[in-house]
């Protein structure tokens, strides 16, 4: 077992011999919404080939306050729900917006994490306690593939049934969907991302997982605490996992096989410290962790864990963050941070020149 502990002594030791990214934020980015729309508690964001940024928020989050104008009667003038799903350019230009219930298909009560595969296909999923699948779509929203099924979970080591998943990635070459499943089950599932036939699972460290309750803030821990929140398939085919409420991230072959961890911010409690991950460019030499606890996205080397940077902190102004929840990046290297809880917004930072 290899295990690298990062902490903030890391940090200062690092300022002289490695230059990390830096950033900056765009106030400026989303534009307004139209059609009087307003955003609940963002819970995922991803970008696609074409730098285009999409979101999931979760409509059933806004209260009746922000939902005025429609009550009967009229509470206020603003606003209504957008619509779950929705897609902008980098200038924060909305392009489409869609989702929500359907024919053939079970739409999440709580909906949690998007992805865009390389085709353009849309994942999304949900975290509500019967929300024990997930969703593939067009870029139009037209429904293609369901894995799993609203309901109950079957555990940890059933084959068809998801136990309120948190993310996903698809790897285009094997045509596989990789699952952090994730609030309820604690693992990594693999399925075919075309038909969705099982392929294999695995819990932390690569053993069998099991559904035994573990205390959560433990590092050193045989099994995943929940939720397993976060899942990236690197260009080396190493896949990276958030363990979000042990403070860890662990490194496996596609296969299953581990590699290595890496202890984070180990003194947080609350909700944990890794919440997503994501790498700063195409060089992946640099990941970026959101981590909803601190509120903060750290900057770490990816081959040591080295921490070489960190932007954001608690509070409400343009930059700061409340739970910050996922993390995409475009081609330029920006970054897009999602925020749930009462932060309820998306924000974007650009990377200095």
């Amino acid at each position: 077992m290899v295990l690298l502990t990062l902490s903030c002594s890391a940090f200062s030791q690092s300022q002289s011999t490695t230059k990390a990214p830096q950033y900056k934020v765009d106030a400026s980015w989303p534009k307004a919404l139209p059609n009087n729309w307003i955003l609940g508690q963002v819970a995922g964001v991803a970008t696609d080939k074409n730098d285009h940024i999409w979101i999931i928020h979760r409509p059933l989050t806004i209260t009746d306050d922000e939902k005025g104008a429609t009550l009967n009667p009229k509470r206020s003038k603003c606003c209504i729900p957008a619509p779950p799903v929705l897609e902008f350019d980098k200038n924060g230009n909305l392009l489409q917006a869609w989702g929500g219930a359907g024919n053939g298909y079970n739409w999440p009560k709580n909906e949690h994490g998007i992805y865009i595969d390389p085709n353009g296909n849309v994942w999304v999923g949900g975290n509500d306690q019967t929300d024990h699948m997930i969703l593939k779509f067009t870029k139009q929203g037209k429904f293609l593939l369901q894995i799993g099924s609203p309901g109950a979970s079957l555990g940890s080591n059933d084959t068809t049934q998801l136990g309120r998943p948190a993310h996903m990635n698809v790897d285009p070459i094997a045509n596989e969907v990789y699952i952090a499943d994730g609030y309820l089950n604690k693992r990594v599932i693999v399925f075919d991302s075309n038909t969705g036939v099982y392929k294999r699972h695995w819990g932390a460290y690569g053993n069998a997982p099991s559904d035994e309750k573990m205390p959560n803030f433990n590092p050193t821990s045989m099994q995943f605490a929940n939720p397993v929140h976060c899942v990236r398939l690197m260009k080396d085919n190493t896949l990276f996992v958030c363990d979000r409420a042990n403070n860890r991230i662990q490194v496996f072959e596609k296969n299953g096989k581990f590699i290595r961890e890496m202890a984070f911010e180990t003194e947080t409690r609350g909700s944990g410290s890794v919440w997503d991950l994501i790498p700063s460019d195409a060089s992946e030499k640099y990941i970026l962790i959101a981590d909803g606890t601190n509120n903060e996205v750290t900057v770490l080397v990816r081959d040591t864990g080295q921490k070489v940077g960190s932007f954001g902190r608690s509070g409400r102004n343009a930059g700061d963050f409340h739970w910050v929840h996922n993390i995409a990046v475009d081609s330029e290297g920006s970054v897009y941070t999602t925020e749930v809880d009462t932060g309820k917004r998306a924000q974007k930072f650009m990377k200095s020149k």
